[in-house]
């Protein structure tokens, strides 16, 4: 690890000053990785790609064609180096599938997950570089030995080997809450609906028990099963607002029916009295009820 770390450019580093790790590739033997890990680069992003031992990049060929629009920058950007360089200039992080089981020998031990890697970088000062080996071997030995920390996937036991492209796809993935300030999706804490709004809800539907003849007694504990439903949903102003109007409409109806059972049934004293003074339209609206 070096003393210094390198200068950054304004990709280099988050909105709070934390410094992005650059990614580098050791000895890749096919374009396609190459660009398939230029693309999750951009996708979550990093920007600085290093390569040691490249194959062919041709602007036609398998690496731009699988690079994505990080054929615009990130991969024609890319940097050659040498391992050394890599060594001498950088905190590094080699990542193998293959560990050692326990500590009597430090080449492959101790090892992180890609989640507590994301943790530990969180607290370096300096500039640090992710390390994938070869598509057949990955990083051997004498590599990883030279590097500071080594990280592994967590994978199935009978097959734990991934492609290089989405072994560090998963990688940047996990640490995207690192490198990216802000990503397409709406902040959740932003969407829920007003509080006002939700309690009027409760309002509601407490009336619709009440309508609908929910026994007394359960009525309470219906109403606070509902409140922890509300409450670990979320909705949004449009949830709630089609809620609100679906229970208002429920309430309305069953206090019209409620109405409609309250009025005298046909054939009362009420309902002779009227038909004797002349109104026979009364008369025949019974009848047709009957």
């Amino acid at each position: 690890m070096s003393e210094e770390a390198p200068a950054t450019d304004s990709d280099g580093s988050t909105a709070d000053g934390w410094q992005k790790p650059v990614v580098v590739v050791v000895d890749a033997e096919t374009p396609g990785n190459v660009g398939t890990i230029a693309r999750a680069m951009k996708n979550f992003g990093l920007s600085e790609l290093k390569l040691v031992t490249p194959p062919p990049l041709e602007p036609d060929g398998e690496a731009y064609g699988f690079a994505g629009h990080a054929r615009e920058d990130v991969l024609p950007n890319a940097e050659e180096v040498t391992f050394d360089e890599v060594v001498q200039n950088y905190h590094t992080v080699g990542f193998t599938a293959i560990t050692n089981e326990d500590s009597r020998r430090h080449v492959r031990w101790p090892f992180t997950t890609p989640v507590e890697l994301r943790e530990t970088l969180q607290e370096v000062d300096t500039r640090t570089a992710l390390v994938f080996g070869r598509e057949g071997k990955g990083l051997n030995n004498d590599e990883l030995a030279r590097l500071d920390q080594v990280a592994s996937i967590p994978a199935s036991e009978e097959y734990p080997v991934m492609n290089l492209g989405q072994a560090a796809t998963v990688v940047l993935y996990e640490l995207r809450e690192l490198t990216l300030d802000e990503t397409q999706l709406p902040d959740p804490d932003q969407s829920r609906a007003p509080e006002a709004e939700i309690e009027r809800f409760y309002d509601y539907f407490a009336d619709f028990l009440d309508l609908s003849d929910h026994k007394a007694h359960k009525q309470g504990k219906t109403n606070r099963m509902i409140r922890r439903l509300i409450g670990r949903a979320h909705p949004t102003d449009r949830e709630m607002a089609t809620l609100l109007g679906v229970f208002r409409r429920a309430n309305e109806k069953l206090r019209r029916a409620e109405g409609a059972w309250d009025r005298p049934a046909s054939g009362t004293e009420q309902s002779d009295d009227v038909g004797s003074a002349g109104g026979h339209g009364d008369v025949d609206s019974a009848s047709r009820e009957n």
